[in-house]
């Protein structure tokens, strides 16, 4: 499978076994949190280490059909985005940036064309989002996804291809 191109020099291909260390370096930058546990720093690499085996242990168990990319900006690795296009629908289940990447916009045009993706398999798209991740869940909503359940600390949202508003409406619009 070669990789997608889209504007602004952005790429999105699928990860090959060589991305390995850049993966890692990425999950390490979203894991700053982890810094601020009290140890020494052997420790706490061991425990963001062990966080990430436990992410890939997780999306692998829930999650045995996904699809993992990573999302380059003129070939150069800037981000990954984890995907599993089911037959029902198409669901974001992670999507990542270095930390100088993020905040220009890549992550708005690697979810449109993922959108495009969706739309052209005609399903709808859906991802999980932290109730307190107020800047994610703009960008959602202005791409169109709406909140259709509520589980803290999380929001479920979905998108649907054709403007289609709920389940029940794009199910009634595929089965006619």
């Amino acid at each position: 499978m070669i990789g997608i191109n889209i504007p602004e020099g952005l790429r999105v291909r699928p990860a090959k076994q060589s991305d390995a260390p850049f993966l890692e370096r990425l999950h390490h930058a979203q894991r700053a949190d982890l810094q601020w546990i009290d140890g020494e720093q052997d420790f706490i690499e061991s425990i963001v280490e062990m966080q990430l085996h436990a992410q890939q242990k997780g999306y692998g168990e829930q999650f045995p059909n996904a699809m993992y990319f990573v999302v380059e900006k003129h070939h150069e690795p800037i981000g990954k985005a984890t995907v599993d296009f089911g037959h029902n629908e198409a669901h974001l289940i992670d999507l990542a940036f270095i930390p100088k990447a993020r905040g220009l916009g890549f992550g708005k045009i690697v979810l449109q064309s993922l959108q495009q993706a969706a739309a052209q398999s005609g399903v709808p798209m859906s991802l999980c989002v932290l109730q307190s991740n107020v800047m994610a869940k703009r960008l959602y909503h202005s791409l169109g996804f709406v909140v259709e359940a509520s589980r803290p600390p999380y929001e479920e949202m979905r998108w649907y291809p054709s403007g289609t508003k709920s389940i029940f409406e794009w199910r009634s619009s595929v089965s006619q």
